[in-house]
Protein backbone atom coordinates (compact mmCIF):
# COMPACT_ATOMS: atom_id res chain seq x y z
CA UNK A 1 0.00 0.00 0.00
CA UNK A 2 1.58 3.17 -0.73
CA UNK A 3 1.45 6.25 1.66
CA UNK A 4 -1.48 8.40 2.35
CA UNK A 5 -3.14 11.18 4.51
CA UNK A 6 -6.58 9.92 6.04
CA UNK A 7 -9.11 12.12 7.24
CA UNK A 8 -12.08 11.46 9.46
CA UNK A 9 -14.59 14.69 8.93
CA UNK A 10 -18.20 14.80 10.67
CA UNK A 11 -20.19 16.30 8.51
CA UNK A 12 -20.57 16.82 4.49
CA UNK A 13 -19.50 20.31 3.86
CA UNK A 14 -16.02 19.50 5.80
CA UNK A 15 -16.03 15.77 3.53
CA UNK A 16 -16.40 18.13 0.16
CA UNK A 17 -14.15 20.51 1.39
CA UNK A 18 -11.48 17.46 2.16
CA UNK A 19 -11.55 16.32 -1.48
CA UNK A 20 -9.32 18.37 -2.96
CA UNK A 21 -6.29 17.20 -5.49
CA UNK A 22 -5.61 13.66 -5.66
CA UNK A 23 -8.36 12.67 -2.72
CA UNK A 24 -10.72 9.58 -2.62
CA UNK A 25 -14.09 9.63 -0.52
CA UNK A 26 -14.16 5.92 1.82
CA UNK A 27 -17.35 4.57 2.07
CA UNK A 28 -16.97 1.39 4.19
CA UNK A 29 -13.68 0.26 1.89
CA UNK A 30 -14.89 -3.16 0.94
CA UNK A 31 -13.44 -2.83 -3.42
CA UNK A 32 -11.15 0.66 -2.33
CA UNK A 33 -9.26 -0.57 0.71
CA UNK A 34 -8.31 -4.32 -1.22
CA UNK A 35 -7.23 -2.07 -4.50
CA UNK A 36 -4.76 -0.10 -2.23
CA UNK A 37 -3.29 -2.96 -0.41
CA UNK A 38 -2.45 -4.54 -3.64
CA UNK A 39 -1.27 -1.28 -5.04
CA UNK A 40 -3.97 -1.39 -8.25
CA UNK A 41 -4.65 1.72 -6.78
CA UNK A 42 -3.60 5.19 -5.20
CA UNK A 43 -4.15 8.47 -3.74
CA UNK A 44 -2.99 10.79 -1.40
CA UNK A 45 -5.81 11.02 0.70
CA UNK A 46 -8.56 9.44 1.99
CA UNK A 47 -11.43 11.43 3.08
CA UNK A 48 -13.40 8.56 5.59
CA UNK A 49 -17.06 9.50 5.44
CA UNK A 50 -18.00 6.95 8.34
CA UNK A 51 -17.91 9.42 11.13
CA UNK A 52 -21.08 11.41 9.09
CA UNK A 53 -24.41 10.49 10.98
CA UNK A 54 -26.75 11.97 8.63
CA UNK A 55 -25.22 10.18 5.74
CA UNK A 56 -27.28 6.60 7.38
CA UNK A 57 -29.94 5.30 7.94
CA UNK A 58 -33.48 4.42 6.39
CA UNK A 59 -36.98 5.74 5.80
CA UNK A 60 -40.11 5.60 4.45
CA UNK A 61 -41.15 8.71 2.13
CA UNK A 62 -44.94 7.99 0.82
CA UNK A 63 -43.97 5.75 -1.60
CA UNK A 64 -40.06 5.78 -1.66
CA UNK A 65 -37.63 3.89 0.67
CA UNK A 66 -34.63 6.44 0.88
CA UNK A 67 -31.42 5.08 1.75
CA UNK A 68 -29.02 7.37 3.31
CA UNK A 69 -25.52 6.71 1.16
CA UNK A 70 -23.32 5.20 3.99
CA UNK A 71 -25.84 2.84 5.51
CA UNK A 72 -24.15 -0.91 5.18
CA UNK A 73 -25.60 -3.68 3.70
CA UNK A 74 -26.19 -5.30 6.88
CA UNK A 75 -28.43 -2.64 8.12
CA UNK A 76 -30.86 -2.77 4.42
CA UNK A 77 -31.00 -6.92 4.85
CA UNK A 78 -32.33 -6.29 8.39
CA UNK A 79 -34.84 -2.93 7.85
CA UNK A 80 -38.07 -3.61 8.97
CA UNK A 81 -38.62 -1.09 6.14
CA UNK A 82 -36.83 -2.31 3.35
CA UNK A 83 -38.62 -6.01 4.11
CA UNK A 84 -41.88 -4.90 4.01
CA UNK A 85 -42.01 -2.15 0.88
CA UNK A 86 -39.14 -3.87 -0.85
CA UNK A 87 -38.37 -7.43 0.17
CA UNK A 88 -36.23 -7.70 -3.06
CA UNK A 89 -33.72 -5.19 -1.99
CA UNK A 90 -33.62 -6.43 1.27
CA UNK A 91 -32.73 -9.84 0.08
CA UNK A 92 -30.05 -8.50 -2.78
CA UNK A 93 -28.42 -6.84 0.17
CA UNK A 94 -28.69 -9.99 2.40
CA UNK A 95 -26.74 -11.45 -0.09
CA UNK A 96 -23.75 -9.18 -0.70
CA UNK A 97 -20.42 -10.87 -0.21
CA UNK A 98 -20.12 -12.55 3.52
CA UNK A 99 -20.80 -11.02 7.10
CA UNK A 100 -17.88 -8.72 7.74
CA UNK A 101 -18.52 -7.09 4.12
CA UNK A 102 -22.33 -6.47 4.82
CA UNK A 103 -21.26 -5.13 7.98
CA UNK A 104 -18.91 -2.64 6.64
CA UNK A 105 -20.12 -2.22 3.09
CA UNK A 106 -22.34 0.75 2.07
CA UNK A 107 -24.97 1.15 -0.33
CA UNK A 108 -23.05 4.38 -1.81
CA UNK A 109 -19.42 2.78 -1.63
CA UNK A 110 -21.01 0.37 -3.61
CA UNK A 111 -22.85 1.95 -6.76
CA UNK A 112 -20.28 5.00 -6.45
CA UNK A 113 -17.28 1.59 -7.18
CA UNK A 114 -19.84 0.36 -10.16
CA UNK A 115 -18.48 -2.72 -10.15
CA UNK A 116 -19.36 -4.52 -13.20
CA UNK A 117 -20.21 -7.54 -11.07
CA UNK A 118 -21.78 -6.06 -8.13
CA UNK A 119 -25.49 -6.43 -7.02
CA UNK A 120 -26.90 -3.01 -6.24
CA UNK A 121 -26.25 -1.48 -9.50
CA UNK A 122 -28.99 -4.12 -10.42
CA UNK A 123 -30.90 -3.30 -7.87
CA UNK A 124 -30.78 0.88 -8.20
CA UNK A 125 -31.46 -0.27 -12.53
CA UNK A 126 -34.41 -2.75 -11.78
CA UNK A 127 -35.89 -0.78 -9.31
CA UNK A 128 -35.86 3.14 -10.83
CA UNK A 129 -34.38 4.13 -8.50
CA UNK A 130 -33.11 8.06 -7.73
CA UNK A 131 -29.61 8.60 -6.84
CA UNK A 132 -29.27 11.74 -4.80
CA UNK A 133 -25.86 13.85 -4.24
CA UNK A 134 -24.64 17.10 -2.51
CA UNK A 135 -25.58 18.57 -6.11
CA UNK A 136 -28.14 16.89 -7.79
CA UNK A 137 -30.44 13.96 -8.52
CA UNK A 138 -29.45 11.42 -11.13
CA UNK A 139 -32.21 8.95 -12.05
CA UNK A 140 -30.84 5.31 -12.31
CA UNK A 141 -31.03 5.37 -15.94
CA UNK A 142 -28.65 7.90 -16.78
CA UNK A 143 -26.21 7.02 -13.73
CA UNK A 144 -24.26 3.82 -14.72
CA UNK A 145 -21.66 5.45 -17.52
CA UNK A 146 -20.00 1.87 -17.71
CA UNK A 147 -16.81 0.02 -16.35
CA UNK A 148 -16.55 1.25 -13.00
CA UNK A 149 -17.54 4.79 -14.04
CA UNK A 150 -20.74 6.79 -13.33
CA UNK A 151 -22.30 9.92 -14.17
CA UNK A 152 -20.64 11.56 -10.77
CA UNK A 153 -18.34 14.44 -11.10
CA UNK A 154 -14.68 14.99 -9.30
CA UNK A 155 -15.93 15.16 -5.78
CA UNK A 156 -19.19 14.81 -5.85
CA UNK A 157 -20.72 12.94 -2.85
CA UNK A 158 -23.59 10.85 -2.63
CA UNK A 159 -25.63 11.21 0.19
CA UNK A 160 -28.93 8.77 -0.52
CA UNK A 161 -30.51 6.91 -2.72
CA UNK A 162 -34.43 6.35 -2.84
CA UNK A 163 -36.47 3.42 -4.22
CA UNK A 164 -40.05 3.47 -5.09
CA UNK A 165 -42.00 0.89 -3.98
CA UNK A 166 -42.87 -1.93 -7.03
CA UNK A 167 -46.13 -4.05 -6.82
CA UNK A 168 -43.69 -7.24 -7.25
CA UNK A 169 -39.52 -7.56 -7.72
CA UNK A 170 -36.76 -10.45 -7.01
CA UNK A 171 -33.21 -10.52 -7.60
CA UNK A 172 -31.79 -13.47 -8.27
CA UNK A 173 -28.23 -14.08 -9.22
CA UNK A 174 -25.54 -17.37 -10.18
CA UNK A 175 -22.54 -16.02 -7.94
CA UNK A 176 -18.99 -17.01 -8.15
CA UNK A 177 -19.03 -18.99 -5.19
CA UNK A 178 -15.37 -17.55 -3.85
CA UNK A 179 -16.11 -13.96 -3.93
CA UNK A 180 -20.55 -13.65 -4.43
CA UNK A 181 -20.18 -11.66 -6.82
CA UNK A 182 -22.99 -12.31 -9.98
CA UNK A 183 -21.93 -13.90 -12.70
CA UNK A 184 -24.84 -13.17 -13.51
CA UNK A 185 -27.45 -11.16 -11.68
CA UNK A 186 -31.02 -10.09 -12.31
CA UNK A 187 -33.38 -7.72 -11.08
CA UNK A 188 -36.82 -7.78 -11.96
CA UNK A 189 -39.60 -5.10 -11.27
CA UNK A 190 -43.52 -4.47 -11.91
CA UNK A 191 -44.77 -1.12 -11.03
CA UNK A 192 -46.51 1.85 -12.08
CA UNK A 193 -43.12 2.86 -14.38
CA UNK A 194 -43.78 -0.72 -16.35
CA UNK A 195 -41.75 -3.64 -16.01
CA UNK A 196 -37.28 -2.75 -15.50
CA UNK A 197 -35.38 -6.27 -15.74
CA UNK A 198 -31.37 -5.35 -14.59
CA UNK A 199 -28.29 -7.38 -15.32
CA UNK A 200 -25.32 -7.17 -13.79
CA UNK A 201 -22.28 -9.19 -13.95
CA UNK A 202 -22.73 -9.94 -17.81
CA UNK A 203 -21.23 -6.99 -19.61
CA UNK A 204 -18.66 -4.70 -18.57
CA UNK A 205 -21.93 -2.53 -16.75
CA UNK A 206 -25.10 -3.10 -15.32
CA UNK A 207 -27.61 -2.71 -18.14
CA UNK A 208 -31.41 -3.15 -18.90
CA UNK A 209 -32.08 -6.05 -20.96
CA UNK A 210 -35.13 -4.45 -22.54
CA UNK A 211 -36.33 -7.79 -24.81
CA UNK A 212 -37.30 -9.28 -21.54
CA UNK A 213 -38.90 -6.29 -20.66
CA UNK A 214 -41.28 -6.02 -23.55
CA UNK A 215 -41.92 -10.20 -23.02
CA UNK A 216 -42.66 -9.79 -19.50
CA UNK A 217 -44.90 -6.45 -20.37
CA UNK A 218 -47.05 -8.64 -22.60
CA UNK A 219 -46.84 -11.59 -20.14
CA UNK A 220 -45.21 -11.19 -16.43
CA UNK A 221 -44.27 -14.96 -16.42
CA UNK A 222 -41.31 -17.41 -15.96
CA UNK A 223 -42.26 -18.46 -19.32
CA UNK A 224 -42.00 -15.64 -21.42
CA UNK A 225 -38.94 -14.62 -19.70
CA UNK A 226 -37.31 -17.77 -20.78
CA UNK A 227 -38.05 -17.62 -24.18
CA UNK A 228 -36.20 -14.71 -24.91
CA UNK A 229 -32.81 -15.05 -26.93
CA UNK A 230 -30.41 -12.86 -26.26
CA UNK A 231 -27.21 -11.82 -28.06
CA UNK A 232 -23.93 -12.68 -27.15
CA UNK A 233 -22.71 -10.03 -28.75
CA UNK A 234 -20.66 -7.54 -25.42
CA UNK A 235 -21.17 -10.01 -23.22
CA UNK A 236 -18.58 -10.93 -20.82
CA UNK A 237 -16.34 -14.32 -21.46
CA UNK A 238 -13.49 -15.24 -18.63
CA UNK A 239 -12.65 -18.56 -16.81
CA UNK A 240 -15.83 -18.66 -15.71
CA UNK A 241 -18.33 -18.44 -18.29
CA UNK A 242 -18.04 -17.74 -22.45
CA UNK A 243 -20.41 -14.90 -23.70
CA UNK A 244 -22.85 -17.82 -25.30
CA UNK A 245 -23.43 -18.98 -21.68
CA UNK A 246 -23.99 -15.47 -19.85
CA UNK A 247 -26.77 -14.53 -22.54
CA UNK A 248 -28.73 -17.86 -22.24
CA UNK A 249 -28.25 -17.69 -18.14
CA UNK A 250 -29.86 -14.02 -18.56
CA UNK A 251 -32.99 -15.27 -19.43
CA UNK A 252 -32.76 -18.48 -17.08
CA UNK A 253 -32.12 -16.18 -14.37
CA UNK A 254 -35.12 -13.76 -15.39
CA UNK A 255 -36.94 -16.74 -15.11
CA UNK A 256 -36.23 -17.17 -11.95
CA UNK A 257 -36.59 -14.03 -10.51
CA UNK A 258 -40.31 -13.41 -12.50
CA UNK A 259 -41.06 -16.67 -10.52
CA UNK A 260 -40.12 -15.63 -7.27
CA UNK A 261 -41.71 -11.87 -7.45
CA UNK A 262 -45.00 -13.80 -9.11
CA UNK A 263 -44.66 -16.52 -5.37
CA UNK A 264 -44.64 -12.94 -3.20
Amino acid sequence: MYSFDYQRPGDRAAAVAAIQGDARFLAGGQSLVQALKLRLSSTERLVDLGGIPDLKGIRVDGGNVVIGAMTTHAAVALSPDVQKAIPALAELAGGIGDQMVRNMGTIGGSIANADPAACYPAGVLGLGATVHTNKRTIAADAFFTGLYTTALADGELITAVSFPAPQKAAYIKYKQPASRFALVGVFVSQGAGGVRVAVTGAKSAVFRATEIEQALARSFTPEAAKAVSLSPAGMNADLHATAEYRAAMVSVMAARAVAAANAR
